[in-house]
């Protein structure tokens, strides 16, 4: 597909508007917090007025259920297959919709490609997709381990391969992807095989004000103890614990790095609990590789927060991964680790606007 391609990145409470040229390059962004409809459709509008016209617009989905396992072009099917899983993802998937619904209306003569971030995970080993419920239940409810941050590892992995100079196809990785979500993926020959992430994006490590995985027992106990339903329970584990629950003050790494550093046991706390639970989760998904070519880190955590890669990488010593990692925060993807390390660490910027560009032309090319 020749042209230029929009992409649309909406996150939980912000919107990332880019226009790509053929080599993938950023020709305007715009970058919105917290943006209403109407304003998605003012900025949309500002950046299509700045560039030359676009042949296509790629959106990313952070879920695509059961039905969507690689990206599709949106026509009314889709698009309601898209609203029927937007419930399990609450914080991401209703703001995404309606940044796709603004550039449909306002781009209608050009192809729109949803591109779910569940789709990298897609082929998952059956084990470990696959949770121990009563068989039933998963047939029933279409229940499984779904993984995200499918884009942004689809990307780094390629990335990766670049700075080892090896095919990606011939490597074992671990990625772990750090931001306002946080998780882990096994990759094995440029396939997810293992990740934290499941049914929705709440399982896993601890993140910036999600909980991550917790004793099911305990959510069972808190609603027959206290009478907490399922929506006061949901908006507790998704916006105020992590990071920012711990901590009582943020949920930003860089923020609770300079309150420990006064003093603040609390951040102290919140980190060391955040940092333990990247380190069980990259051996969480190792369990499923033959060896570590490398680990990496991308996301806005793993890319400008030195801190977090050294408390993680220097606690690997089981892996064969150490610590002594360069503190410089990359621009562009570098190995961190001391020359001649048994396992680099790799720091890939995040790619996520760039891996949706990719696939959205792929699709169409199909």
């Amino acid at each position: 597909m020749n042209g230029a391609v929009m992409v649309l990145d909406a996150g939980s409470s912000s919107l990332h508007l880019a226009v790509l040229d053929e080599a993938d390059q950023v020709l305007a962004r715009r970058d919105l917090d917290k943006p209403s409809d109407d304003g998605a459709g003012t900025a949309l509008e500002e950046l299509l007025g700045a560039c030359p016209p676009v042949s296509a617009c790629g959106h990313r989905l952070v879920h695509g259920g059961p039905h969507l396992r690689r990206p599709a072009v949106v026509d009314g099917s889709v698009r309601a297959l898209l609203g029927s899983v937007a419930d399990l993802a609450p914080l991401h998937m209703p703001p995404a919709l309606a940044a796709l619904d603004t550039a449909r209306r306002l781009l209608p003569d050009i192809p729109h490609i949803a591109c779910p971030d569940t789709a990298f995970h897609s082929g998952l080993p059956q084990a470990a997709h696959t949770y121990a419920l009563p068989r039933a239940w998963i047939q029933r409810h279409g229940l499984r381990r779904y993984g995200f941050h499918g884009l942004s590892y689809a990307y780094a992995a390629r990335r990766a391969a670049e700075v080892l100079g090896r095919p990606v196809e011939d490597l074992q990785l671990v990625i772990t992807h750090l931001g306002g979500g946080c998780s882990a993926c096994a990759v094995r020959e440029g396939r997810s095989v293992d990740t934290t992430m499941g049914f929705t994006p709440l399982e896993g490590m601890a993140m910036s004000s999600r909980s991550g995985s917790i004793d099911p027992g305990m959510l069972l106990w808190l609603q027959t103890e206290t009478g907490y339903g399922p929506q006061q329970l949901q908006e507790v584990l998704a916006r105020d614990s992590g990071l920012l629950g711990l901590s009582g003050t943020s949920g930003d790494t860089r923020e609770l790095v300079r309150a420990r550093a006064s003093g603040d046991t609390d951040a102290g706390l919140a980190l060391e609990v955040f940092t333990l639970g990247v380190r069980r989760g990259v051996a969480h998904v190792a369990a499923s590789l033959d060896r570590i070519d490398a680990l990496v880190f991308t996301g806005e955590i793993g890319e400008d927060q030195p801190e977090v890669r050294e408390a993680v990488a220097g606690g690997l010593a089981v892996l064969g991964i150490k610590g002594g990692l360069s503190p410089e925060n990359p621009t562009e993807p570098v190995a961190v680790s001391t020359p001649g390390a048994a396992v680099p660490v790799l720091v890939v910027p995040t790619g996520e606007i760039q891996q949706i560009a990719r696939e959205t032309r792929a699709c169409l090319g199909r």
